[in-house]
């Protein structure tokens, strides 16, 4: 078998789908596409992706299945300066909770805090 990627798909809970498309449509300035829950259970939407690239694509996703909230996992968002989207956070209803820092020869990170009370990270090298 081949080496695959560790991540193949991500999905962050959330309770208000409005709210949370309209907070990171802001905050990473991308649209969210619509996409079908193959168990009819969810209502998702999806992060813009090529999944023939590189890298794991998502969705934000309603279920009764799964709640959103800060725990143990966190996703990081790819930028090219992790200053630009932090600094949308605050206005899109989000929270910063770590500010841009170094993470030496890995380059940035944000921490932040959605509308949904997840936790997420913004990472980039410069």
């Amino acid at each position: 078998m081949s080496k695959m990627n560790a991540v193949g798909w991500f999905d962050i809970y959330v309770d208000d789908m409005d709210r949370a498309v309209a907070f990171y449509q802001t905050v990473m300035d991308c649209t969210l596409e619509p996409i079908g829950d193959p168990t009819g259970e969810s209502r998702m939407m999806s992060f813009p992706a090529d999944m023939s690239a590189y890298g794991a694509g998502g969705a934000l996703t309603k279920s009764a299945h799964a709640s959103p909230g800060a725990g143990g996992t966190i996703v990081y968002f790819s930028a090219k300066d992790c200053a630009v989207e932090e600094a949308r956070v605050t206005d899109a209803g989000g929270k910063v909770v770590r500010p841009k820092f170094s993470i030496g020869e890995y380059g940035w990170v944000s921490l932040c805090q959605d509308t949904e009370g997840n936790l997420f990270g913004i990472s980039s090298m410069a």
